[in-house]
């Protein structure tokens, strides 16, 4: 009997090993959400050369004096938004870039590369907009990349639709039996990257969220108490831009 438990246990062990690894190798595929996204480039009107590749995305509302740059969900057609934003910001040239391997981008998505093409982006807009006000909106994933922006640049304001903490919080809510927090690579503390930033924050939330767990986005509204918090409440994580409420909110914000 102790044989036969012993060798249970071993397999036991060898398996919970085994789907440790497994989650490790996939977690950028679990992530990472392109392949919904590809568009083709001359649908595109912006690039960004970033390493021997390029990076396409679109301009809403060309001209104006200040701009906000816009960071969207991990499996997101960020140009979705083109017409919502051109009637909600009037007076605002809005870039909508799309990630690594999204859109008409080129390479592969990871942590590093999109947090670092996304300062690259930012002071491409801010080049082109020199002294005015840069302002960013996050949603879910994006959430996280424009929190890290924010921190490292002069953000006028910013937005957050549907955010959390950090993604390594998240996982570990989803998969609570596993080890998330060691194995997660790309984990956009949000929290950490927030903390010395000062301008005006707006928090979205949807309150049947299915993706985002409550807890994770009241960590990150703890951590902000100057921010200012709308509960959207019959909106879900994905279909939150579909109450009137989410333009509103956004409009009142960043005009």
């Amino acid at each position: 009997m102790r044989r036969m438990l012993a060798t249970l246990a071993i397999v036991l062990v060898l398996a919970y090993a085994t789907l440790c690894a497994l989650l490790f190798l996939a977690q950028r595929k679990m992530i990472y959400l392109p392949e919904y996204t590809r568009t083709a480039r001359d649908g595109t009107d912006y690039a960004l050369a970033r390493d021997g590749i390029e990076l396409r995305g679109w301009i809403v509302n060309p001209g104006q004096d200040s701009a906000i740059v816009y960071f969207g969900g991990n499996g997101e057609s960020v140009q979705a938004n083109r017409d919502d934003f051109a009637r909600w910001f009037p007076r605002r040239t809005v870039y909508l870039l799309a990630y690594r391997g999204y859109g008409a981008s080129d390479g592969a998505p990871s942590g590093d590369a999109l947090l670092d093409d996304a300062l690259a982006f930012f002071d491409d807009v801010q080049t082109r907009h020199p002294d005015r006000p840069v302002s960013a909106i996050g949603r879910s994933l994006g959430s996280g990349i424009a929190s890290h922006v924010a921190a490292q640049r002069p953000v006028d304001r910013l937005a957050l639709v549907t955010p959390f903490d950090s993604l390594a919080n998240v996982a570990q809510s989803h998969y609570r039996w596993l080890p998330v927090r060691w194995l997660l690579r790309d984990r956009y503390p949000s929290v950490d990257f927030l903390r010395a930033y000062r301008g005006p924050v707006l928090m979205l939330r949807a309150g049947r969220d299915e993706v985002i767990p409550p807890a994770n986005t009241d960590a990150l509204e703890r951590s902000l108490p100057r921010a200012h918090v709308v509960a959207i409440d019959e909106a879900g994580h994905n279909d939150i831009q579909a109450f009137p409420a989410y333009g509103e909110a956004l409009a009142a914000f960043l005009q």
